[in-house]
């Protein structure tokens, strides 16, 4: 199977809650201007949160996309943690500072 990779920009459209089952994840929906809707699920354990996120604002993404029945989601949005991992650097840009 192929990875894809997804890179866009949006509109925060709603935030949920932290998953903290396992690796601890930031979720949170983003509107493109395809009027699709991407969940972006960001690993808070081997990245920092992104802080003050808040429906309405303007973000840009980049990582793995995996498709679903909803539009799909995209997560892998940080460094790799090691050099044996075999995916790109993914990162999250939100009010100018790049998260990754």
């Amino acid at each position: 199977m192929t990875t894809k990779y997804l890179q866009a920009k949006g509109v925060v459209e709603k935030i949920f809650a932290d998953d903290n089952k396992g690796s601890r994840h930031q979720k949170f929906t983003v509107k493109l201007k395809n009027n699709k809707s991407i969940l972006v699920v960001h690993n808070i354990d081997l990245c920092q949160r992104v802080k003050a996120l808040k429906v309405g604002d303007i973000v840009e993404f980049y990582g793995v996309y995996q498709w679903n029945r909803f539009g799909g989601l995209v997560h892998w949005t940080h460094k790799p943690k090691s050099s044996q991992e075999q995916h790109k650097s993914g990162w999250i840009k939100h009010c100018n500072i790049i998260y990754q």
